[in-house]
């Protein structure tokens, strides 16, 4: 339209008094913007927007040089989570420009520069990637949260030191009451300037060489973990009277908290030293309260927490009844720590949200779940008992395998078989889907999914296609409010092909959803013809995470 508006005015000009140029004078004009446009995308100048360096393949080299840790974001200009993403990056610009870091932020249309995007391995959007001292060809991967407070923290730990240095017991107690949770790493061996004031990258020194001998490494793994865990503060200390005062004899990361228990300690091993991965698991086990309440701030904490497990104990806080049993909740809580993670859940508070997820209301408590994480399957007690002995024994009887999952199941409609779409749930699943005698086609929906909600109507329309066929069944189950013992949805919408006969077979149907491809499907018994290779790549088809969306 804007186009033919513009041509609508040149063809018009002459007759509405306009004046209308020479054709040469035109093409001239033409050749000199095309020219223009030209330089600017040739010239290695390095343009900002809101304090983002924006880059392409001719400044990028420039910008390396230029900035000694430069975090670059790869984006795709439809991609709705770059653009979530934006105001947010945009602040933790300015905040690093405004506090003279030489930390610096950039982005890249890894739509428009291919060759960036080839080069460093771009396959989604957004993805962060940071250069150190011009160095383009080991970035490291962005592993921070998607805000502006986390980005500025994470850069910060690599623009300045990982750690603090604790000279002695004034600047050491100074530092463990500074905050809720302080994490020091007590080494006796030499290591430098590993992470401090000198400290570059991940918060290392320069000289590499420095540490050779085992506490060495021990410490060097320790600055690597720093680095990483932006939201707790890291100390370092080496002096034998911080040792003496800590009660300590040998190499020992503590975390010291403002509850539970002050000090928790983790000695190096003097054979295996210390590994990142199982220190950082540690710290974020022991940084969690030994029973958390469920509640909007520490949502984030509690599934990010990586216990295998979940003990629930849902009550209302109104009833005092109801909250002294929380007493016998902890004192079975201290024997599992770090496999299984102990909530209270506030039935008429934050925690009325997840109600639904375990099929209950506000009425069913006080009441107790055990959750595992992996499946989210539930487990519940034939009666409920709320001693601690009780809670022990349950949970020690789920972990060995002696206790079946609590399925939900809603109830069938009553007319669930007579329409072309069957509705499943449950309690009926298993005689429709294994009938020997039935090819049975299933979507596994959420009701909230707009995936699910779009491709709705070409269900509906193969069940019509499909509904005088004796042998193929159309269905579909609500899978947020119906549980299978061997069957796990991760995303919705998810389909799957139960073909006639015997063995129990399951065919996960992962091509277009569309009323032909499903009829290919079908009619070539659970599997689409062969096809020739696309030359390009085919996207990712659209699918909604299993978790619901938050309140």
């Amino acid at each position: 339209l804007v186009w033919l508006l513009v041509l609508s005015l040149a063809w018009l000009g002459p007759a509405l008094g306009g004046e209308d140029k020479d054709g040469e004078v035109v093409e001239e004009e033409e050749k000199e913007k095309e020219e223009k446009e030209k330089d600017e995308v040739l010239s290695d100048e390095i343009k900002e927007e809101d304090n983002v360096l924006v880059l392409h393949e001719h400044n990028f080299a420039r910008a390396l040089s230029e900035h000694q840790l430069l975090l670059v974001e790869f984006y795709a200009p439809w991609c709705g989570h770059c653009q979530q993403l934006a105001p947010a990056f945009a602040q933790a610009a300015t905040e690093l420009r405004n506090e003279s870091s030489p930390a610096r932020l950039g982005k890249v249309d890894a739509i428009a520069q291919t060759a960036l995007a080839t080069e460093f391995g771009i396959t989604s959007y957004p993805t962060l990637k940071l250069f150190r001292d011009g160095n383009r060809t080991h970035p490291l991967a962005y592993t921070g949260r998607m805000d502006s407070q986390g980005i500025v923290r994470w850069m910060q730990r690599r623009a300045g030191p990982s750690a603090t240095l604790l000279h002695d017991t004034d600047t050491a107690a100074a530092f463990t009451n500074s905050q809720d949770l302080v994490v020091v790493g007590f080494f006796k061996v030499g290591w430098g300037k590993w992470g401090l004031d000198q400290g570059r990258g991940h918060g290392c020194g320069t000289d590499r060489g420095a540490v050779q001998d085992l506490g060495g490494e021990a410490a060097q793994a320790f600055f690597e973990v720093a680095a990483e865990m932006v939201d707790m503060p890291f100390g370092v200390a080496q002096a034998a009277e911080l040792f003496q005062a800590y009660g300590l004899s040998a190499d020992t990361v503590c975390l010291f908290k403002k509850f539970d228990e002050r000090q928790t300690n983790f000695p190096v091993d003097s054979a295996r030293g210390l590994d990142m991965a199982e220190l950082t698991r540690l710290l974020r086990v022991h940084s969690l309260q030994l029973v958390m309440e469920f509640t909007n701030e520490t949502s984030n904490q509690i599934f990010s927490a990586k216990i295998p497990h979940h003990m629930l104990l849902f009550l209302n806080k109104s009833s005092s009844e109801q909250l002294s049993l929380q007493d016998a909740f902890r004192a079975a809580a201290g024997g599992f720590r770090g496999e299984v993670l102990f909530v209270v859940v506030d039935v008429t508070g934050h925690g009325a949200d997840v109600l639904p997820f375990f099929g209950m209301t506000p009425a069913d408590a006080p009441t107790l779940r055990l959750v595992k994480m992996e499946n989210n399957r539930k487990y519940q007690m034939e009666q409920d008992n709320f001693s601690d002995t009780a809670i022990r024994t349950f949970i020690q009887a789920v972990l060995d395998g002696k206790v079946k999952p609590h399925l939900l199941s809603a109830e069938p409609p009553e007319d669930w078989d007579t329409r072309p779409v069957k509705v499943l749930v449950g309690k009926t699943f298993e005689q429709v889907a294994f009938d020997e005698t039935k090819n049975v086609f299933i979507k596994f929906y959420a009701p909230w999914c707009p995936h699910c909600q779009a491709m709705a109507a070409a269900w509906e329309e193969l069940a019509e296609r499909y509904k005088d066929r004796e042998d193929i069944v159309i269905a579909e189950m609500d899978a947020t409010a119906n549980e299978l013992e061997n069957i796990t949805i991760h995303g919705f919408p998810t389909l799957h092909y139960f073909p006639a006969g015997p063995g129990r077979k399951m065919v996960e149907f992962k091509s277009t959803r569309d009323v032909e491809t499903f009829s290919k499907f079908l009619e070539n018994g659970g599997t689409l013809p062969t096809e020739p290779p696309p030359v390009s790549g085919v996207r990712d088809l659209p699918h909604t995470p299993r978790a619901a969306p938050s309140p």
